[in-house]
Parts: structure tokens; sequence; C-alpha cells
């Protein structure tokens, strides 16, 4: 019975041992033991040619979103505007993991590069003018900065919106239908912040 049961204890610590292992070995950085997001999960399971374009699409729009949030980090004047923008950061960084690990298991390149996004040259030219520098407008830069991240997640839950109806792999379309929640939700919340609502 001993040596039943010290050979269950031993198969149950090298399972462990395998599951962490294959878990610090996946490159899609999620750990969420729900959504099998791993290699092997990416290749069981079928995907179409939206899920790629979804996922190559969103990777370089996530970036452009972190590239606005830390900018906001370092020059917001708002805590609001702080808070906003990391959670922005804690969201969307995961998901640039995530389906970096898709693109991969799929054999499909992983965009490296930010593309021009809606916003993205308003915000490189915004950071370039010196009072927003030198910190004495930093109202217009939260006033700027909400408004340029409203039209970049109105382009994510665009993007999202046609992945929900024409991709396959069931993790993208949840991230999809997550995308469009949340950032439909801190539209709002920025239109409140801007007072439009």
């Amino acid at each position: 019975m001993r040596t039943t049961r010290k050979t269950l204890v031993a198969l149950a610590a090298a399972a462990v041992l395998a599951v962490t292992l294959t878990a610090c070995g996946s490159d899609d950085g999620n750990s969420d033991a729900g959504t099998d997001n791993t290699s092997s999960g990416a290749k069981a399971e079928g995907h179409n040619a939206q899920d790629v374009s979804f996922a190559q699409g969103m990777i370089p729009h996530h970036k452009g979103a972190l590239e606005m949030a830390e900018a906001a980090a370092d020059k917001a004047s708002s805590a609001e505007v702080k808070s906003l923008a990391a959670r922005i950061e804690k969201a969307q960084a995961p998901e640039i993991e995530t389906m970096s690990g898709w693109l991969k298991a799929w054999g499909e390149d992983v965009p490296t590069s930010t593309e021009s996004m809606p916003g993205m040259e308003s915000m490189e030219s915004m950071e370039a003018m010196p009072e927003m520098n030198h910190g004495s407008a930093a109202d217009d830069f939260d006033k700027a900065f909400l408004a340029m991240m409203i039209e970049h997640h109105k382009g994510a839950v665009t993007m999202a919106t046609t992945e929900k109806a024409k991709g396959e792999y069931g993790p993208a379309t949840a991230m999809a239908d997550d995308v469009i929640r949340t950032q439909n939700a801190e539209i709002t919340e920025m239109n409140k912040l801007l007072g439009k609502n």
C-alpha cells in the first residue's frame, strides 16, 4: 500500500513538473489554465486566415496602445487618465504574448513593430511639442490622449467584430469578445472624462 502511494505521489509530481515545464516553454505567456493557448493547443484546434489576420493586426495595434499608455504614465496630470493607462497596459501586454504564441504555433509571422494606427501620428507629434515636454500643458495632454485612445479603441473594436464574425479559432474569438466588451466600456469612460457623456 505504501509503495502504491509513493508511486502515485511520484507520478503526480512528475505530471506537475511536466505541466510546469510545458507552461514555461510556451511562447504565449498566458498561464490561465482555463484557456489552452499552448502551441500544441493552437495546432489542435482549427484556425483560419481570419484568425491569423486578427492576431497579426491586433499585435501592432496593441503595441501602439502600450506606447500611448506609457506616455500617459509619464505625462498625464489626471489620476483617472493614469489609472486608465495602467489598466490598458495590464490588459493588452498579455494579449500580445498570447497572440504571438498562436502565430508561432501556426507557423505564421509575428509582427515586431507598431504599424500606423489611428492616433499614433498625432501622439508622436503631440509628444514632440515643447510645451508637452516641459509639462506646462498637462491638461491638454490628457485631453489629446483620451481623444486619440478613443479612436484607437474604435479601431480595435472593429477588428475584433470582424474576428467574431469570421474567425474559427475559439480562443481568438473569445479574445475578440473580451476586446469588444472591455474597450467599449473604456470608450464610454474616456468620453465621460472628456465631458462628452
